[in-house]
C-alpha cells in the first residue's frame, strides 16, 4: 500500500488534487485509516491514475473521463477517443487561424501605429438582399454544431430532387447571443420555388463583407451596428449571413468571404 503523498509523487499529481478526485467519486484511495485518516493506495491504482492523466491531456473534462473509465465497450470507447480526435484537429484549425490573424494584426499595428485599424476596414451600403428560395433547418444550436444541422440539409437535396444554388447562409433570432446555444436557422438556396421551405423576399439591408474566418465577424456586425445608429436607420429584422467564399472552395481563411445582412429601416 502507498501512502497518499507517495501515490501523489509516482503518479505527479498533487495531494490536492487526489483529495478533489476522491470527492467527486473519480479515484478513491483504497483504504483511510479510522484513527490518523490517512489515506492509502494500491499499486494497482496507478494504472487508473495515468489513464485518467491520459484523458486529461486529450482534453475529456472530469465529467467525461468518470463516464470513459466505465465503458466496457470497445466499440464504444474507440468512438468516443476518435470524437475526441476530431475535436482537437478542430481546434488545431482554429488555433492556426487565431494565430494568422495575430500576426497580420501585429504587422497593420507596426505599420500604421493604430490597434483597432481592423475594425475600420469594413463599408457599409444599402441594397436589397437577394430573392431566394431555400431549405431550412431552424433549431437551438451552437455554433460548432452547424455542420450537424446543414448535413441534414444536403441530404434532403438529391431524395427531394431540387438543385442546389451553391449560395448558403445562417439566420439569428435570439436578442441576445450564446455561443453554445442560440435560436438560429440554417439554409442553402435552392432553384426550385415550389421545393422550398422558405422563400426569402428581397428587403433593405445595411450591408458589409467580412474577408477571413469566422471568428472575427463580431466586427463586421460592429461595424455595421455603428454604420445603423451613426445614419438614422433602426434595426427592422433578424440578420443573416451569406457564405460567399469558404474553405469548401479550398481557399484559405483569409480568403473566405462572408456576406453581412441586417435589415433596416429609416427613423
Amino acid at each position: 500500500m502507498l501512502q497518499i503523498g507517495e501515490f501523489s509523487k509516482i503518479c505527479q499529481v498533487s495531494v490536492k488534487t487526489l483529495h478533489h478526485y476522491d470527492k467527486i467519486g473519480l479515484l478513491a484511495p483504497a483504504e483511510v485509516d479510522r484513527l490518523t485518516g490517512y489515506r492509502y493506495y494500491r499499486t494497482e491504482q496507478i494504472d487508473r491514475m495515468n489513464y485518467i492523466q491520459r484523458l486529461k491531456r486529450y482534453g475529456f473534462s472530469l465529467e467525461e473521463i468518470q463516464c470513459l473509465i466505465l465503458v466496457s465497450d470497445h466499440k464504444e470507447l474507440v468512438g468516443a477517443l476518435r470524437r475526441q480526435k476530431e475535436k482537437l484537429k478542430r481546434e488545431q484549425r482554429e488555433m492556426a487561424i487565431i494565430l494568422n490573424e495575430l500576426q497580420t494584426h501585429i504587422s497593420v499595428f507596426e505599420r500604421t501605429g493604430d490597434i483597432m485599424t481592423y475594425q475600420k476596414g469594413y463599408t457599409v451600403e444599402i441594397k436589397n438582399s437577394p430573392k431566394m428560395n431555400v431549405l431550412a433547418n431552424r433549431a437551438m444550436m451552437g455554433v460548432e454544431e452547424f455542420g450537424k444541422y446543414y448535413g441534414v440539409l444536403f441530404e434532403r437535396v438529391p431524395k427531394e430532387q431540387v438543385t442546389p444554388t451553391g449560395l448558403n447562409g445562417s439566420k439569428y433570432y435570439d436578442k441576445e447571443f450564446n455561443q453554445e446555444s442560440s435560436d438560429i436557422e440554417v439554409f442553402i438556396g435552392i432553384k426550385e420555388k415550389d421545393k422550398a421551405d422558405v422563400v426569402m423576399e428581397p428587403c433593405e439591408c445595411a450591408m458589409t463583407v467580412h474577408h477571413g474566418g469566422y471568428s472575427t465577424l463580431s466586427e463586421a456586425y460592429g461595424a455595421l451596428i455603428s454604420w445603423i445608429m451613426e445614419n438614422g436607420y433602426e434595426m427592422a429584422g433578424e440578420p443573416f449571413e451569406l457564405y460567399i467564399k469558404t474553405q469548401f472552395d479550398s481557399l484559405a481563411s483569409d480568403d473566405w468571404e462572408t456576406e453581412v445582412y441586417f435589415p433596416v429601416r429609416k427613423k
